[in-house]
């Protein structure tokens, strides 16, 4: 399992439901490494989506304790149990966590690596992602060179797990 995350200078990752900025290279980079795979996000996050609709060409599976009355297209998971009796089904390469921050703090063990956009800006914000950077478990293994859009300055890093929790065969609390 691997996530996915745009974060800013401080690892901020939203504010009041959306994304702190939109940055079409992230949007691409984001499409190219999630799609044909499957997607394990929020509720929160799933109706965040452009139209409250599933991520076309991905598998989409919904972590939520609420009920779901819109289900098409995703696959609902009411706790870790069930989430991790589903992915089971795919290969660990091909899950991405996309969010948003209890689902990253739920999940962020169980990754083998963190795509992370770091934009280099600090936003007024009330989610935030923890930072790799600060955890010793996690190592920086590859940097772009530094991208702009506008008047932002950011990079793709890529974080690597050394210690990466197997996937539980019992049931999670």
């Amino acid at each position: 399992m691997k996530l996915i995350v745009a974060v800013d200078q401080n690892w901020a990752i939203g504010y009041e439901g959306k994304l702190l900025e939109i940055i079409p290279a992230d949007m691409k980079y984001f499409k190219e490494k999630t799609i044909g795979k499957v997607v394990v996000m929020g509720r929160a996050t799933f109706e965040s989506l452009p139209g409250g609709r599933p991520l076309q060409d991905r598998i989409n599976i919904v972590l939520t304790k609420s009920r779901v009355t819109n289900c098409e297209g995703m696959i609902v998971c009411n706790s870790l149990t069930a989430l991790f009796k589903e992915v089971k089904k795919y290969s660990s390469e091909e899950i991405f966590v996309i969010g948003g921050e209890s689902i990253y703090e739920q999940l962020i063990a169980y990754c083998s690596e963190a795509y992370v956009t770091k934009i280099d800006k600090s936003y007024v914000a009330n989610k935030s992602f923890p930072n790799l950077d600060a955890l010793p478990d996690w190592k920086l293994v590859e940097e772009s060179s530094l991208q702009n859009y506008k008047d932002i300055n950011y990079r793709f890093i890529v974080y690597e797990n050394k210690v990466r929790k197997s996937w539980p065969t019992e049931e999670v609390t």
